[in-house]
């Protein structure tokens, strides 16, 4: 449905030139440990709408990340997406991670106020962090804390109940996350 492959743009892979070339690269994903990767479905379609990852993984520390986002136009700015969001990151804590990261190009300005949007501290930019698509990655990072994680949390239970929704699926009150 991204026909012009924006989606994309920010993502280590893609832009695929047909479903064929896509699917042999999404083929051997579910044996990787880390990244470890998550199919979004949305269940009122039934279908596969995006991806997504924790990776980095590092329980020693207590740390991880959660990247390789791809959502197709059908998950994005829809409530499906902060959902996903929100269960990946209920996830980590429940297993006793104390630090949920998100990292994106810091020129993604998309990506930086989803971020913050979702609860994520902006801690910095590392400067020429990696090199990507033939160009310098400055990486903006991104954090959420096991002790912040309680009132986050509660945010967006109050935003993903379905009080919050008129009969169209359209918000009555905005994500509101306090950390």
């Amino acid at each position: 449905l991204d026909r012009a492959g924006r989606m994309w743009t920010y993502l280590f892979s893609g832009p695929f030139a047909n479903f064929e070339e896509y699917h042999a690269w999404l083929e051997p994903r579910p044996s990787s440990e880390d990244p470890l990767f998550f199919a979004f479905v949305d269940l009122q379609r039934e279908c596969a709408v995006g991806t997504g990852a924790y990776l980095r993984i590092d329980p020693a520390n207590g740390v991880l990340e959660v990247g390789h986002l791809a959502f197709s136009p059908l998950m994005q700015r829809t409530p499906v997406a902060t959902e996903a969001m929100y269960l990946m990151m209920k996830h980590a804590f429940e297993l006793g991670y104390r630090r949920c990261e998100w990292k994106c190009d810091s020129l993604n300005a998309g990506s930086r106020r989803a971020a913050e949007r979702l609860g994520f501290t902006f801690e910095g930019i590392f400067r020429q962090a990696i090199v990507y698509k033939g160009r310098n990655r400055d990486t903006a990072w991104f954090s959420i804390l096991d002790h912040e994680w309680r009132a986050i949390r509660a945010g967006f239970e109050r935003w993903l109940d379905p009080s919050n929704f008129d009969a169209e699926g359209r918000q009555r009150s905005r994500l509101a996350i306090r950390a």
